[in-house]
């Protein structure tokens, strides 16, 4: 199966109807490609659950100029929403539910296709089989096709060190800070500790707020470091070369630019460069930069809307927040809720919190050996795939094949969106993943040799 790539692909299976998904079978669509079919466990296909999960008070992280479903049409959401009377739409910060419309009209739309090459299957892939053609196992039926996509999205987060969720009651204990049951049943009496302090606890955060909760709120992770918030764009003159990956020169020379331009637009002018910064780098320079600049690169890169920067803010100056660099040590259900002990950074002491509810924030895991899907376990398990070398998640080659154990890589198997994050880094924000699935699609579709200008 590793060894084998086919000249002539006629139908291709989706496994994950979220938004790598989805673009991937819309592109294959346009471009006029091989058939296709979405496959989808969740009950809503099209929007994953960045979108699908989400409250209506959460917003995008990106203004609507830059959330384009296409590559090759920049302007295509501002119109989508310019015909609903949207203002401003370019610069807006569009509620995260509204994108989700946008993405399930363009699955409806495709799927009405009149040439039915386009068909949403529900139900979960149990297992892929690798022969003359790809056998895909449902529970229910076998579909046929000549490659598979994984579209698997983000994984569900590692429970945080100290922390065994069968000791501990889910109604104390969320290992999914998506599950609609996380705000639910709080006294203002309360205290929650939320594991982590990236934009999934921001989310958590205000969604506590919006629900009226106006008990104690206590966010730790190992740095404690909050996401920075977005501010006018301006124009600057943006570096024209790729920068050195030595991570300490990278370090350098973005407090220099940031010290003449602004950290925002250092940062910002880096995006044309990144995954050819990350490629070229090496094993040991990608290890450097995960463990001691990871934190810092994505509170900087990664930013919050400023009315949602705002709204933070005021529960911090309200006194409802409390930020701790730190790290937990054990977790106690007692009757009266979770006795946790925690050591904040720097001190040689622990201390001891109590929580009524804690909520796992600690951000998606992607790594194959600790995974729980019973799909990518078998799949690795036969060497199909495997894990990167930072063990962010699948290892792909640079046109999206996976690559088997013994390191050739798989024409009939391909991998989308944050699981393929070793081999490209910057892909999990919308116009890195909307690239991927278009240049997918072109490699599938034989349209691969057409430059960017399109058809």
């Amino acid at each position: 199966m590793a060894d084998r790539v086919r000249d002539l692909i006629e139908h291709v299976a989706i496994i994950g109807a979220g938004f790598s998904g989805t673009l991937q079978a819309i592109n294959l669509l346009r471009y006029e490609g091989p058939r296709a079919t979405l496959i989808e466990r969740a009950p809503v296909a099209g929007t994953g659950l960045a979108y699908g999960a989400a409250h209506p008070s959460h917003v995008l992280n990106v203004r609507a100029a830059n959330m384009s479903a296409f590559p090759d049409d920049p302007s295509h959401f501002v119109r989508w929403l310019e015909a609903r009377g949207v203002a401003n739409a370019p610069a807006a910060f569009i509620p995260r539910v509204t994108y989700g419309e946008y993405l399930r009209e363009l699955l409806e739309a495709a799927l009405r296709d009149p040439s039915g090459r386009l068909t949403l299957v529900r139900g979960e892939v149990e297992d892929l089989e690798f022969g003359d053609e790809v056998k895909v196992r449902l529970a229910d039926r076998t579909l046929m096709a000549d490659a598979a996509v994984l579209a698997v999205g983000n994984l569900p987060p590692h429970d945080p060190p100290g922390l065994n969720p069968e000791m501990l009651s889910p109604e104390r204990y969320k290992g999914d800070p998506w599950h609609p049951s996380v705000p639910e049943n709080l006294a203002d009496t309360d205290t929650v500790l939320i594991i982590g302090t990236g934009l999934t606890m921001v989310d958590v955060v205000l969604l506590l707020d919006a629900r009226g909760f106006r008990g104690r709120t206590v966010a730790l992770s190992r740095r404690g470091l909050l996401p920075r918030s977005h501010a006018a764009s301006s124009d600057c003159g943006k570096i024209a070369e790729r920068p050195a990956t030595i991570a300490s020169q990278l370090l350098q020379s973005v407090r220099r630019r940031g010290e003449g331009i602004g950290w925002r637009n250092a940062v910002d002018e880096l995006r044309p460069f990144t995954q050819g910064m990350w490629g070229n780098a090496s094993e040991a320079e990608r290890a450097r930069f995960l463990r001691h600049l990871r934190p810092w690169w994505d509170v900087h890169r990664h930013r919050l809307a400023p009315e949602v920067y705002a709204r933070l803010m005021s529960v911090i100056e309200r006194g409802q927040l409390e930020v701790i660099a730190g790290k937990t040590l054990g977790f106690d259900e007692q009757p009266e809720g979770i006795r946790v002990a925690f050591r904040r950074r720097g001190a040689d002491d622990s201390e001891t919190l109590l929580a009524q509810r804690i909520v796992n924030c600690t951000g998606p895991l992607g790594d194959l050996a600790r995974t729980e899907e019973p799909l990518l376990q078998k799949l690795a398990a036969r060497g199909h795939i495997r894990p990167d070398a930072a063990h962010l998640g699948i290892d792909v080659d640079n046109q999206g094949q996976t690559i088997a154990a013994d390191g050739s890589s798989n024409g009939n198997l391909y991998a989308l969106g944050p699981m393929t994050r070793g081999a490209f880094w910057e892909i999990v924000a919308v116009p890195d993943i909307r690239n991927q699935t278009w240049n997918v699609a072109r490699r599938l579709s034989n349209a691969h040799w057409v430059g960017g200008e399109g058809l």
